[in-house]
């Protein structure tokens, strides 16, 4: 593929991190094993990426443990801390466009997004949690004149965050800087699919003045890697996005080890509903759209099930379409592309499965549905519509993680809010109307840890993220993360 000078410059000029990085250094795995880091661009394999094994993971674990017990992040006073990650964000930013083609090449998401809402994002969350971790308070208890008892927030320990690959370096930052501001020690194991932002990570917290061993990057593959951390009995937590099958065998590797806490931000079907007293059409269209279609659907709160009152569904989806036909698909390096390519092959069968089985089930495509660009040798899959979805469809059950869109039409308010509600997942919700008091009811009655009123992923770092039900439980973002990654200890002072 073509590529415009200045991305081929910056590429001709470009370092791929492909070590581990652990105690401080750079390591290969003892026994020497590497992967193959695959560019969903164009199916071509970018560099060669250590392969964490066990024994490297138990290194890794050991190097945060003696960096956490020997006191010389933890014990760091807030202003010191502040230092250093005000520093690192500092770094990430003086090295903004790198971190943004790293991450389009590793993922195939647009470099115009990688650019102006991911890198920037995590640059932001790093800041934001470095000014937060001096607001972290205890409290003195009410007690008698002989007494005073008060709590205490203390970090865990050693935090072991597993990161998914939709957006690897902002989610690194969700659990690496919350965790780092509470004095934690971390090992980062970053998805097999998307090694090259957590390991240029690794090597700038290490610039900014990070102890040695106190951020540790141990990439690999995750029944490998990922297993050894979630096993391990000097880990204190997992700190996990990623799929319901991954949580589930972290939950039983927590119970089959040291009973480690584990976080868990997992899947959706999040549903948007539009009422037919929507304020304004047009940008609920433009919302449905892009709720499902950004970042190729490859979004854990992707609004996958839009929910639309009968008597303004036909010309409404209309709008939708039309949003959906004007989406520029192609090259990732592309500054004008606004959809790229999925993740890998297997993730692209998946969604093309999920396509051939709604068409199966009698569901009406109205847009899409095939696989393009196949001559460049990438994975990019069109933005896909159903319309007609049955609730018992299995795209109205299961999660593509893809670009397919099915549209469900309901007559009353309690036919939508059932809907809605009609999965195993509960991660977010949105809904369109002009009625306060409808927007209040639904917002009460939707089940989902983010719900959004005309408007669709309207929040931000202040606030925070997380799921009910099968979407897992935890609280990313927000102060909340911070005591996440603590424990409350009481203490009581017997005066004499």
């Amino acid at each position: 593929m073509t590529l415009p000078a200045d991305i081929a410059d910056r590429l001709s000029r470009l370092a791929l991190p492909g070590l581990a990085i652990i105690d401080g250094r750079h390591e290969e795995a003892a026994s020497g094993a590497t992967f193959h880091n695959v560019s969903p661009r164009d199916g071509l394999v970018l560099n060669q990426v250590t392969a964490c094994q066990g024994e490297d993971v138990a290194r890794a674990v050991a190097s945060a443990r003696a960096a956490f017990e020997d006191g010389r992040w933890r014990d760091q006073g807030p202003r010191a801390k502040k230092k250093v990650l005000f520093r690192l964000a500092e770094l990430m930013e003086r090295d903004a466009e790198e971190l943004a083609l790293l991450e389009s090449l590793d993922v195939g998401k647009p470099i115009s997004d990688a650019r102006n809402v991911d890198v920037p994002l995590a640059i932001g969350t790093c800041r934001w949690y470095a000014e937060a971790l001096d607001k972290v308070y205890g409290e003195v208890g009410a007690s008698p004149v002989d007494r005073l008892s008060y709590a205490v927030h203390e970090p865990l320990g050693v935090i072991g965050a597993i990161v998914p690959w939709n957006f690897p370096l902002h989610m690194a930052m969700w659990k690496v800087a919350p965790a780092l501001a509470m004095g934690n020690s971390v090992v980062l194991k970053p998805a097999e699919q998307s090694p090259l932002t957590a390991l240029k990570l690794g090597e700038l917290a290490l610039e900014a003045g990070l102890p040695p061993g106190v951020l540790n990057v141990t990439p690999g593959l995750g029944g490998v890697a990922g297993e050894a951390l979630a096993l391990s009995n000097d880990v204190d937590m997992i700190a996990f996005t990623g799929s319901g099958p991954v949580g589930r065998k972290l939950m039983e590797y927590s119970a089959r080890s040291n009973l480690k806490r584990v976080s868990l931000e997992l899947g959706g079907k999040s549903p948007q509903i539009v009422f037919a007293d929507c304020p304004d059409l047009d940008a609920a269209a433009q919302a449905a759209a892009w709720g499902v279609f950004y970042n190729q659907g490859e979004v854990c709160t992707a609004a996958s099930r839009l929910l639309v009152e009968a008597s303004i569904k036909d010309a409404f989806l209309e709008k939708v379409v039309a949003v959906a036909k004007s989406m520029v698909v192609g090259d990732p390096l592309d500054a004008s592309t606004q959809f790229g390519a999925m993740v890998s092959e297997r993730q692209m069968n998946t969604a093309l499965d999920y396509i051939a089985t709604a068409d199966s089930q009698g569901a009406r495509r109205v847009l899409g549905g095939a696989r393009v660009r196949q001559e460049s040798g990438g994975f990019y899959v069109e933005p896909t519509i159903f319309d007609g979805l049955e609730a018992d469809h299995t795209l109205a059950r299961e999660e593509v993680f893809g670009p397919v869109l099915g549209v469900m039409s309901f007559k009353s308010e309690d036919e939508a809010m059932r809907l809605a509600n009609d999965t195993v997942y509960g991660l977010a919700a949105g809904l369109w109307t002009s009625d306060i008091n409808r927007a209040l009811r639904g917002a009460k009655r939707l089940k989902a840890g983010l719900v959004w009123v005309n408007g669709w992923d309207a929040c931000d770092i202040t606030m925070p993220f997380g799921g009910f039900k099968q979407s897992g439980f935890g609280r990313d973002r927000s102060l909340h993360a911070l005591h996440k990654y603590a424990d409350l200890k009481s203490v009581s002072v017997t005066l004499r």
